[in-house]
């Protein structure tokens, strides 16, 4: 027996729920072989026992055809998923954690960070969602292979779509494609409402919300609908980009979220020719800014043509080439998002009571008792002398 002969025979070796094997993943190390006695570790990332136990099963099977007679797999797995502490209003609570991914900006990569945060999160074992909630520019459904394809309705309840062992819902699944929305802001806060309460969703251990660029009325709904675990923001290098990053963390802040980091796209260019990076936009940038609001930067996202042809094709980057530079980063941003989630569900979890409406429901700013009578009836073009904004 060779190392070479035992990669080989365990290359075979599905990850279950995947078409891809253990030796793809990188999960096999420490490869001892005394004669035709071979031990080996899998380094996995679901806690389930089920698991686990087909891969030693395969392994086995695998090992024995090429010729080994005694086999010891070790199995290392990662710990049980904490249950959220989280308290508040929560009109979704079959999910236990939320991941709101946010940007200042359009433009900066932010749907293809979620669905390959996703795509890891969901390597890892945990059970995941994807809810596009980019109601003007809803790509996500393209980036996960699924374009085109319409959502079961089962009474006036949705099923998500399923792809990569993820659940997955968009408005982009729900309309034709090429169809424009023309929605004022109430309208987007009832869909994301919607998204939430009328969408069924399984029992997840997290969501991850690709979100509208910007801080508007999208961001406030979602933190009052549900309570918001973590919060991450993803940037380029260029300065016009940080200063809306900056916006992007101050809104987490006002909105009582943890931050879980700061993603920088588009940072530095791998030529696919040579393996050389390049800083064409720059890179590090992001860090300062960071510092700023108290947190990271987890991952520096090169430009690789195989991320752009991976959402063009709908096969993220971390699934279709999980060695690759890009895929490696996600992989570890990702590890680094749920680390800081189980650390917030261990201190206490989070709790959205301090940003709810302070109006009562069905009554406007208007009508408060603090507001001043106007004088006079105000025309079309006045105000109503409240200070409301509602002319």
């Amino acid at each position: 027996m060779t190392e070479e002969i035992v990669k080989e025979a365990l290359s075979k070796v599905m990850y279950p729920g995947f078409t891809k094997d253990i030796i793809t993943f990188g999960f096999v190390k420490d490869i001892n072989i005394d004669g035709t006695a071979v031990s080996f570790t899998v380094d996995i990332t679901s806690n389930a026992p089920e698991v686990a136990q087909e891969i030693k099963d395969k392994s086995a099977e695998a090992l024995k055809s090429a010729g080994a007679t005694a086999i010891n797999c070790n199995i290392q797995a990662p710990m049980i998923p904490k249950e959220s502490s989280s308290q508040g209003k929560n009109i979704a609570p079959q999910v236990k954690n939320f991941l709101m991914v946010s940007s200042g900006k359009g433009g900066v990569g932010k749907s293809t960070s979620s669905v390959n945060i996703a795509v890891a999160l969901a390597a890892q074992g945990l059970k995941v969602g994807l809810l596009d909630a980019d109601i003007y520019g809803p790509n996500i459904p393209r980036m996960m292979g699924l374009n085109g394809v319409k959502p079961e309705v089962t009474g006036n309840k949705v099923m998500p779509l399923k792809a990569y062992g993820i659940e997955m819902m968009s408005m982009g699944a729900l309309m034709d494609e090429g169809q424009a929305l023309i929605w004022r802001g109430s309208m987007i806060m009832k869909a994301i409402e919607q998204f939430l309460r009328d969408i069924l969703w399984s029992e997840l251990d997290v969501l991850v919300i690709d979100m509208p660029p910007g801080t508007g009325d999208a961001q406030l709904t979602l933190a009052q609908s549900v309570p918001v675990t973590a919060g991450i923001t993803v940037t380029t290098p260029q300065s016009v980009s940080l200063d809306d990053s900056r916006r992007s963390l101050s809104m987490f802040k006002k909105l009582d979220i943890p931050v879980a980091g700061v993603i920088e796209n588009m940072s530095g260019f791998i030529a696919p020719d040579t393996g050389v990076e390049y800083d064409i936009f720059g890179k590090g940038t992001s860090a300062p800014m960071a510092a700023e609001f108290d947190t990271k930067v987890i991952a520096e996202i090169p430009i690789e043509p195989s991320i752009r042809t991976g959402g063009d094709e709908g096969k993220p980057i971390v699934f279709a080439n999980p060695t690759s530079e890009s895929a490696k980063r996600f992989i570890a941003a990702a590890a680094s998002i749920w680390a800081t989630i189980e650390e917030i569900n261990a201190n206490g979890g989070v709790d959205n009571k301090g940003v709810q409406p302070t109006t009562p429901p069905g009554v406007s700013a208007c009508s408060t008792a603090a507001a001043p009578e106007p004088k006079k009836e105000a025309s079309s073009d006045e105000s109503c002398g409240t200070g409301c904004g509602c002319h």
